[in-house]
């Protein structure tokens, strides 16, 4: 629940709680909030056990779907157009096409030239 509460939050929230509180009754303040999360983790893992109880087998199957939503449910566009439309293949998006064999540059075709003729080219004199 809290798992992206780190140490430099923690040290606010205890600062603010100082700060709002006070230091008589912030122990007080921290128990009872620890109490109260406790409880609800027990009645959340009890609700669970119970209704693995009651749907039986049935439970693991309707899990299974569950788990592929949430598999979809984390993935990019990038990566469900990867897995469904590519295979998993994804050298279409990082460029990493086989190159194909290069074959030499073709030459350049010249095309012949003329001698150009201009009207004071003519021997009459």
């Amino acid at each position: 629940m809290f798992a992206n509460i780190g140490w430099g939050e923690m040290l606010i929230l205890v600062v603010a709680g100082l700060v709002i509180l006070g230091p008589e009754r912030l122990p007080g303040a921290i128990r009872w909030t620890s109490s109260a999360l406790r409880q609800a983790r027990d009645y959340i893992s009890g609700a669970t056990s119970q209704l693995r109880e009651d749907l039986g087998p049935e439970f693991d199957d309707l899990r299974q779907p569950l788990s592929e939503l949430n598999k979809l449910r984390g993935m990019t566009p990038r990566a469900a157009l990867t897995k469904h439309l590519l295979d998993g293949d994804d050298s279409v998006f990082t460029g990493k096409f086989d190159k194909p064999v290069s074959a030499p540059p073709p030459t350049p075709v010249k095309p012949e030239q003329a001698p150009v003729t201009t009207p004071f080219d003519s021997d009459a004199t």
